[in-house]
């Protein structure tokens, strides 16, 4: 019997780190969970709709996007890599006046739910400073590398001035070489946004987390096609109009 009853216990206690465990990777890697703290994804307003693109900027495909945006005249919030972005100054000013929102997504793109702080809050500190001297503004907005967040790495985005934010509508459009099939997935996300009473919070990727160079040409075609079906019944906006 006192071995049953050990063994029990132990069974218990390794369900309950189980069950921790499991608890710790939603609130720090699901894109809808509030759990570590608030963060801005979208508000009840179905008929609102916030492109945003992530990993840039990026010298081939981000300027070809802009050309894209400016001839819908759309506006659009891009979450910059600052370690990218330190080498693309004119690029970056030229997405801020354009009318474009520039965020924070920290300098090196490190999952932020298992990086210490100390390195989160140079990331972010760091990467704030380089963004604020290219386009003479405060950045406050962060939206954390891959989703990943604790509850001291928003914490640390909020005392600098940032508003975390993640997404309601994404798919893997870094990965798809079809534009089509980017738009199609996106437009049922968004869809069902609406259904649901929301506007739609939608990423796309101008760059990538692996090197500055990806080729994002179906996802600037893809935002294309977003644009060309939503732009007679939705209002797109950046994300400070969210606030």
């Amino acid at each position: 019997m006192p071995l049953a009853i050990s063994t029990e216990l132990l069974l218990g206690g390794v369900g309950s780190l189980g069950a921790a465990a499991a608890v710790y990777a939603y609130g720090a890697m699901s894109h809808g969970s509030q759990l570590f703290g608030r963060t801005l994804i979208a508000p009840a307003r179905p008929g609102e709709l916030a492109l945003t693109f992530d990993d840039g900027p990026n010298p081939a495909w981000t300027p070809r996007l802009l050309d894209t945006l400016e001839r819908h005249n759309v506006r659009a919030t891009f979450f910059l890599v600052g370690s990218y972005a330190a080498k693309e100054a004119a690029l970056v000013r030229r997405i801020a006046e354009s009318g474009h929102l520039i965020g924070n997504h920290s300098w090196s793109h490190p999952n932020m739910a298992v990086t210490g702080m100390r390195k989160v809050r140079d990331e972010l500190r760091r990467t704030s400073e380089a963004l604020e001297q290219m386009i003479g503004s405060p950045v406050r907005f962060f939206r954390p590398p891959f989703g990943g967040r604790r509850p001291g790495a928003l914490r640390a985005a909020r005392e600098m001035g940032m508003t975390p934010v993640m997404w309601n509508a994404m798919t893997g459009d870094w990965k798809e070489s079809s534009s089509d099939r980017i738009a199609e997935r996106l437009m049922g996300k968004i869809d069902a946004n609406g259904r649901r009473g929301s506007a739609s919070n939608v990423v796309l990727h101008d760059g990538s987390n692996r090197g500055p160079h990806a080729d994002r040409g179906p996802s600037v075609a893809a935002s294309d096609l977003l644009i060309e079906r939503y732009k007679s019944t939705h209002q797109f906006v950046t994300l400070d109009k969210w606030q």
